[in-house]
């Protein structure tokens, strides 16, 4: 009986592994494509399809380095302070937000609850020609303030701590910690933040690579070619004219626009699983 129950828990373990495996590859595939095409000339990329790694790696780096249209090094640098700030931002205010339903009980409550979470329900598309209009009333377009400061209301990063709140931050803590004459923001600070790590890292990732990615509203907002972002940058290398036109150059700028978010993955990591696990179980 056991080595009859043994052998189809075996071959699920194997069928398992070999999705995981086709999964893998079908992830990392597009990766080592756009790499190897980073490291192939125009013409060799017409050409079609290649798994071998190509030779002007060093070449393509250089023309897009040296582009006098594509300003690649204030473009990364403007795509790291929105996308750090905005990461920074989102996370601190929205653990607040969640801080402040949770900790406290007011006739309100469950109102502003379902409120915020409305807003989710709300595209970006829909808001932008009246968020952009108070910009301009507040002589804040082509500025880099407008990208970063509305991740202060992030539903969604908002609705995860709260969620994780519930499950993992007990409220004898913070009654303690009042009892002790703690203040407020002491508690926050002190206390649930060093608790909420994992969260604020997951939602950390997930705010700075959305951010990262974010084409619409910097198109709208910004026009100074020293002040856009790195896909703004790579939208305007795609839509250059016939003669100017190189994709080896094109998958360069993409290469280097993916490098910050891998850094940033793999330093936050190892709080994924935890913060994904502990977030959505309940004691």
């Amino acid at each position: 009986m056991r080595n009859q129950e043994a052998k189809p828990s075996y071959a699920r373990t194997v069928i398992a592994y070999i999705i995981l495996i086709i999964l893998a590859f079908l992830c990392l595939f597009f990766f080592y494509i756009l790499i190897v095409n980073a490291t192939r000339n125009h013409f060799e990329i017409q050409k079609g399809f290649s798994a071998l790694p190509g030779t002007s790696l060093v070449r393509n780096f250089e023309n897009v380095m040296n582009d006098a249209n594509i300003p690649v090094q204030s473009g990364l640098v403007n795509s790291l302070i929105v996308s750090g700030m905005s990461a920074l931002l989102a996370t601190y205010f929205s653990c607040l937000t969640s801080y402040g339903l949770y900790a406290y009980d007011f006739k309100l409550k469950k109102p502003a609850f379902v409120f915020i979470l409305l807003i989710m329900a709300m595209p970006t598309q829909v808001s932008a020609l009246g968020f952009l209009r108070l910009v301009d009333r507040m002589h804040m377009l082509d500025t880099l303030p407008p990208l970063f400061l509305p991740s202060i209301a992030a539903p969604a990063v908002f609705y995860f701590m709260h969620s994780y709140m519930q499950s993992n931050l007990p409220m004898e803590l913070i009654e303690a910690a009042r009892i002790d004459g703690s203040g407020e923001f002491r508690t926050f600070n002190r206390i649930v933040i060093p608790l909420m790590k994992p969260a604020i890292a997951v939602q950390a990732i997930f705010s700075f690579v959305s951010s990262w990615n974010n084409y619409f509203m910097p198109a709208l907002v910004i026009s100074s070619n020293n002040k856009k972002t790195l896909p703004i940058l790579i939208a305007a290398l795609r839509s250059a004219d016939f003669l100017k036109f190189d994709m080896g150059k094109v998958y360069m700028l993409i290469t280097i626009a993916i490098v910050p978010i891998i850094i940033v993955y793999i330093l936050l990591s190892k709080y994924i699983v935890a913060g994904v696990t502990l977030g959505g179980v309940k004691e």
